[in-house]
């Protein structure tokens, strides 16, 4: 794709001594937008065009707003995204700086997204945040670069939002007949696919709550829990000062400040809840952080008494 990058691949020390096996970093933290959204958002976007789209319209707990914001920037079409009011002011300040319009609507991406689908007409074309297979093309492309580079993982650690980061990663490691675990990591505010892992059914949660804002949805999209059912997908839930408390690990450790909701990836190999081996090459999804600040980050550790 044009307006993606191919990102890092490092290897952690720290997190692989405390895990006893090689944790390799996929920095998606340091796409142009700032999240692995890039890929997805930016396929879907690229596509679209090449049908004639003159408008995008959009919905997001804010990385798909910002990457839908540049993406109309860069392709200078139009760009209308609806948030919830949970969003954060840093997200709608990066989506405006791109030009977009932002509407605040409603107290969860739900709602906002139901504001978002009633401009869409023959004109607006509608970029779903994470579910559709543009994206999960796009994010598969993930894990043709770590095999690119002569890393075949045992094992794939990522966070669950909406669900299109599992879903592409899942298709690309299908491509490359790897059969592996994936473990899915929420906060416990925004369960829903543990949720519907433990009941075996596809459920929305009354309510999300927590700081990890970006992982707010109620329902993880059908291909998510199509995922969940068919393959070795082991759910972990954190808390959000475990998350909080990753987040500043990593940034000694790495020199990267990333948001919760990649907190809560970093916190279970931070706090070894998963048993690894000598052998093991374990691939960590860094999803990103382009909403978060140093002062926010530092906000949550107060009132969090981290």
């Amino acid at each position: 794709m044009i307006f993606d990058m191919k990102t890092p691949l490092i290897k952690s020390s720290k997190l692989s001594e405390l895990n006893n096996c090689n944790v390799w970093l996929k920095m998606e933290s340091s796409q142009s937008t700032g999240s692995f959204k890039q890929r997805s958002i930016g396929n879907a976007c690229q596509k679209y065009v090449e049908q004639g789209a003159i408008k995008f319209i959009s919905s997001s707990g804010g990385n798909a707003g910002i990457s839908v914001a540049y993406m109309g920037k860069v392709l200078n079409i139009p760009v209308t995204v609806v948030v919830p009011k949970t969003t954060s002011q840093r997200a709608i300040d990066l989506m405006l700086s791109e030009g977009a319009e932002v509407i605040v609507h409603g107290d969860s991406w739900v709602d906002a997204n139901e504001l978002a689908l009633s401009f869409v007409n023959d004109h607006a074309v509608y970029i779903h945040p994470f579910d559709h297979q543009y994206l999960w093309d796009g994010v598969a492309e993930i894990v043709d670069e770590v095999i690119a580079e002569g890393i075949r993982p045992t094992a794939v650690v990522l966070s669950v939002g909406g669900g299109s980061l599992i879903s592409g990663i899942s298709q690309g490691l299908q491509k490359h007949h790897l059969d592996i675990p994936i473990y899915a990591i929420e906060t416990v505010g925004t369960a829903s696919l543990n949720t519907s892992i433990q009941l075996g059914e596809h459920v929305t949660l009354d309510q999300v709550t927590g700081i990890a804002t970006t992982l707010a949805a109620k329902k993880v999209c059908e291909q998510a829990f199509r995922v969940s059912q068919n393959n070795d997908v082991r759910g972990l839930t954190v808390s959000d000062g475990e998350t909080v408390r990753a987040c500043l690990k990593f940034l000694d450790d790495h020199r990267t400040l990333v948001e919760p909701a990649c907190g809560a990836t970093l916190s279970v190999l931070y706090d070894q809840k998963i048993a690894f081996t000598e052998t093991d090459d374990v691939l960590v999804i860094v999803c990103g952080g382009a909403s978060i600040t140093f002062d926010q980050l530092s906000k949550y550790t107060v009132e969090l008494s981290v």
